[in-house]
């Protein structure tokens, strides 16, 4: 679930719902992915910060990140009590600001995806959680994860997960780890109100990382189902093998990371 979402807030408006002091100019991001930097708002000596970090979380724990399988979300029943999540859940709480996510109907083959964003407009907040890992030689990488609950009605057709939305009037309560313990902030942990979002089904350019333009909002219409089946090659027909090449690294097509 939520294996990308969007990003296209200007910075002002995102100054304005998080209230913190520094002036990113950060661009429109409309397909961000796992391993890739991302904006999260926490709190550094009681006053809210913007920070960028990777996302997929890595505990402080692990001896070596590349060993450890990639977390981008942390399960609302588990985080009090899972080892991964426990001690960010008490200690680095943080709010992940979004424009809404992309999902996959599981009842569809193939999946098609849709777009998921505030039928008002403008940027929430994600419930997340942040973590610093520390490598032998002192190097430091900070990563984050996004927490999900349960699908409301609205969005249950599509998937039975979605990201913990957490309201305006709760960033306190979410963000201060020193006078909010983690019990109380578990209370927040829950579906989003039924009338938060829309959803509405968008053309399979999204899973491609590399497309990240606003054309992947548009909606999907019945021709384009059509021209998308029949665009894809005919099977080839059955020859014999050839020989064995070698093979060409796979090309990686996800954007630049700042890790």
């Amino acid at each position: 679930m939520c294996g990308r979402y969007l990003i296209i807030s200007t910075p002002e408006a995102m100054r304005r719902l998080f209230g913190y002091p520094e002036q990113p100019n950060f661009p429109a991001r409309y397909n961000v992915a796992p391993t890739q930097p991302i904006p999260i708002v926490r709190l550094a000596d009681g006053k809210r910060q913007f920070a960028l970090v990777r996302w997929g979380l890595i505990p402080a724990w692990v001896k070596d990140p590349r060993t450890f399988s990639l977390v981008l979300q942390a399960r609302s029943d588990s985080v009090l009590d899972k080892p991964s999540f426990r001690n960010a859940m008490k200690r680095r709480r943080c709010l992940i600001p979004a424009d809404g996510f992309y999902e996959w109907n599981e009842a569809t083959k193939p999946r098609r995806p849709y777009v998921v964003r505030p039928r008002d407009g403008g940027p929430v907040a994600f419930a997340g959680l942040w973590e610093c890992w520390i490598g032998p030689n002192g190097e430091e990488m900070e990563t984050a994860a996004i927490i999900t609950t349960d699908a409301n009605k609205t969005l249950h057709p599509i998937h039975h997960r979605m990201p913990v939305v957490v309201p305006p009037e709760a960033f306190d309560v979410w963000l201060d780890c020193l006078n909010f313990d983690a019990n109380a902030a578990a209370d927040l942990l829950v579906p989003a109100p039924e009338d938060l979002f829309e959803a509405y089904e968008i053309s399979l350019a999204v899973n491609r990382v590399a497309n990240d333009h606003p054309g992947l909002l548009e909606p999907v219409r019945p021709r384009e189902h059509a021209l998308e089946q029949t665009s894809a090659p005919a099977p080839p027909e059955p020859t014999a093998a050839p020989a064995k090449r070698a093979r060409k690294p796979k090309k990686d097509d996800r954007q630049s990371s700042l890790f």
